[in-house]
């Protein structure tokens, strides 16, 4: 004779079955599940909506940056331009006080 399967000392269950109120939790924990799915989907919503407006914001400001390195760069420029036309200026005043003529400065400067 074969050995039956499984362990004797499970607990014996009742077999009554309230189908009606096992129905009505499980309605329960749907309804729940889906409330709180729909909040989760309007919080994904929002934050696509704040992330669409940083990264607007975010362009728009690096643009704004782009533009001031530029004119930055044009002032510098302009400066040290500006710079080495005074120091010219110096320098040829210095030698015409040191009474040098202005063909002499001239080939000085080439």
């Amino acid at each position: 004779m074969p050995r039956t399967k499984g362990s004797k000392n499970r607990p014996k269950t009742n077999i009554t079955k309230d189908y009606a109120s096992q129905i009505t939790e499980k309605q329960e924990t749907v309804a729940s599940l889906n409330t709180e799915i729909a909040s989760i989907q309007k919080a994904i919503e929002e934050q696509k909506n704040t992330l669409k407006e940083k990264k607007a914001a975010l362009k728009k400001t690096e643009k704004e940056v782009a533009s001031l390195e530029a004119k930055k760069a044009k002032a510098d420029a302009k400066a040290a331009e500006e710079a080495k036309k005074a120091e010219a200026e110096s320098v040829v005043k210095k030698l015409l006080a040191g009474g040098m003529s202005a063909d002499e400065i001239l080939e000085k400067l080439k």
